[in-house]
C-alpha cells in the first residue's frame, strides 16, 4: 500500500508539471532579432524581447558572440535590455561601431549576465529562453 501512494503522489506531481497553468506562470523570455541596417559605419540590430512570465525584470542583459562571415568570433558583447515587465514586448536597438552587417553571419547568445527581479535574482532567463531571427542573412541562437 505504502508504495502504491508513493506513485500516485508522483504522478500528481508529474501531471502538475505538464499542466498549462503551471507552464504559463513560468512563462518564457523571447527574444528576436527582427532586423539588420548598416548606419554610419556600423551595423544597427533590432531585437524584439517579450516576457511571458509573470514577473517583472528590473535588469536583463545577456552576453553574446558576434562571428563574422568566415565563422570567427570578432567581439564578444554585453546587450543591456533593461527593464523587462511581465507580460510585456520591448524593442530595443544595439550598434555595432565599425562593422558592417554584411559582416556578421551569426550571434550566439552565451547566457544571461543578469536576470533580476525586485526581488533578486532569476533563472528564467536561461531556462526559459526562446531565441530567433527574421534576419536571413544571421543566425541568433
Amino acid at each position: 500500500m505504502r508504495g502504491f501512494r508513493r506513485l500516485a503522489t508522483c504522478a500528481a506531481v508529474l501531471a502538475g508539471l505538464a499542466s498549462p497553468a503551471l507552464a504559463q506562470s513560468v512563462g518564457n523570455i523571447e527574444i528576436e532579432l527582427n532586423t539588420a541596417a548598416d548606419v554610419d559605419g556600423g551595423c544597427r540590430l533590432t531585437y524584439v524581447i517579450y516576457n511571458s512570465s509573470a514577473t517583472g525584470l528590473e535588469k536583463v542583459s545577456y552576453e553574446v558572440a558576434v562571428y563574422d562571415t568566415e565563422g570567427l568570433v570578432k567581439k564578444l558583447l554585453v546587450l543591456e535590455f533593461g527593464f523587462l515587465p511581465a507580460g510585456k514586448t520591448r524593442v530595443v536597438q544595439f550598434d555595432l561601431p565599425e562593422q558592417q552587417c554584411a559582416g556578421v553571419s551569426r550571434i550566439l547568445v552565451n547566457g544571461p549576465v543578469e536576470c533580476a527581479a525586485a526581488d533578486g535574482e532569476k533563472t528564467i532567463c536561461r531556462d526559459n529562453q526562446i531565441l530567433s531571427s527574421r534576419v536571413g542573412t544571421i543566425q541568433f541562437n
